[in-house]
């Protein structure tokens, strides 16, 4: 059994002196900024002048959307009428009065800093913002805005190094410290930019076996070069939507960790079910996951999300299907684990502590008993 109490208190040990209760207005303010990011880009494409209203369908032509994006913007959408920032009738076929731009625009960097963030993030931010005409159109890749410089510093930044990852990966690293046999095997999947196994490899000093796992050639080459001092890890490539592209033996894994990652799965419940069977009984699979909208996300990162051509979305084969969310809710998550066979076991931060409004949780389960499947 994993005793929540010690995990959380590693996370917050590992963010002490942030300022906790300024945190949801901070994530406030960061929200205002990307719906106010969304209406700009309206209004510089001539949407929405008073007295003029567009359908959705519209709006999307007039930003000339590449047929792959056009679910951020319908999320855009709902997001300014959510945020009473454009009204829509009452079947939401029309849309009008679309909110002017804020005589005193939120300060951007100033968010980010108070959310831990570094001063590369919110540059990205920015850059991302006065592009985002031509990252609609496909003009433009988030890849060639975030990697611009072939560096990783920016990525980091997002993933690693600010509060809520911060607290999160000192969580995950208590986790496994606590229930990790002494010579645990580890797979990582959808290792990316190497945001977690840095802080697990750094936080686990004993003996350890890391099979560190990543679609993107990329990332794995990227991640050799950081990694190359520490002879305890692997490297593999696997696709968490073609878990074949990768030999892993069933019931061969301690843990299988899937950092901001599994918002990619076609279908959630197959992957999920995939994972399990890599875990030996009493094995974990741990998840940092989004657990909501986030809005400064729908304006950058949702990019990446995107299908390739001839590639299926996110979300298109589980119970995301015709909604144009990536991103499950924590009690969907725990659902999902249910039907997959898995026995939650930790829900980190709690949904009363004021970490949890910055939108990202650390689960964790177990294989259920046979014969559990819900």
């Amino acid at each position: 059994m994993i005793a929540a109490q010690p995990c959380h208190q590693a996370g917050l040990a590992a963010i002490d002196g942030v300022d906790l209760a300024a945190l949801p207005e901070a994530m406030r303010g960061l929200d205002d900024a990307a719906t106010d990011t969304m209406a700009a880009t309206l209004r510089r494409a001539g949407l929405f002048r008073p007295g003029v209203s567009h359908r959705p369908e519209q709006v999307l032509q007039r930003l000339r959307v590449a047929e792959r994006h056009r679910w951020i913007v319908r999320g855009w959408l709902r997001a300014l009428i959510g945020h009473g920032k454009l009204r829509a009738s009452d079947d939401g076929t029309v849309l009008r009065d679309l909110a002017p731009a804020p005589a005193h625009p939120a300060p951007l960097a100033e968010l980010c800093a108070r959310l831990g963030y570094p001063a590369e993030v919110s540059g990205f931010f920015d850059a991302t913002a006065a592009r985002l005409p031509e990252l609609l159109r496909d003009e433009v890749t988030l890849q060639s805005v975030l990697f611009g410089t072939d560096s990783t510093a920016t990525a980091d930044g997002v993933y690693r190094e600010n509060v809520i990852n911060g607290y999160l990966n000192a969580a995950l690293v208590e986790v496994l410290r606590a229930a990790s046999p002494a010579t645990p095997r580890v797979l990582e999947l959808g290792a990316g930019v190497g945001a977690t196994a840095i802080p697990v490899l750094s936080g686990l000093t004993g003996d350890l076996d890391y099979l560190f796992t990543d679609v993107s050639r990329y990332f794995l080459d990227t991640a050799k070069k950081i990694l190359a001092h520490d002879d305890r890890v692997r490297f593999g490539e696997l696709d968490i939507n073609d878990p074949g592209t990768h030999s892993v033996e069933p019931e061969s894994y301690d843990a299988v960790i899937a950092a901001n990652v599994l918002h990619n799965a076609v279908d959630v419940r197959a992957v999920l079910e995939t994972a399990r069977s890599w875990l030996r009984p009493g094995g974990l699979l741990l998840v940092v996951e989004s657990c909501g909208e986030l809005l400064q996300a729908a304006v950058s990162m949702q990019f990446l999300m995107s299908p390739a051509a001839g590639r299926p979305a996110a979300g298109s084969a589980d119970l995301r299907v015709g909604s144009d969310r990536i991103f499950l809710t924590r009690d969907e998550w725990l659902g999902e684990f249910r039907h997959a066979g898995l026995r939650p076991l930790l829900d980190l931060p709690r949904r009363e502590h004021p970490l949890s409004t910055l939108g990202q949780s650390l689960l964790a389960a177990t294989p259920s008993e046979p014969g559990a499947l819900s």
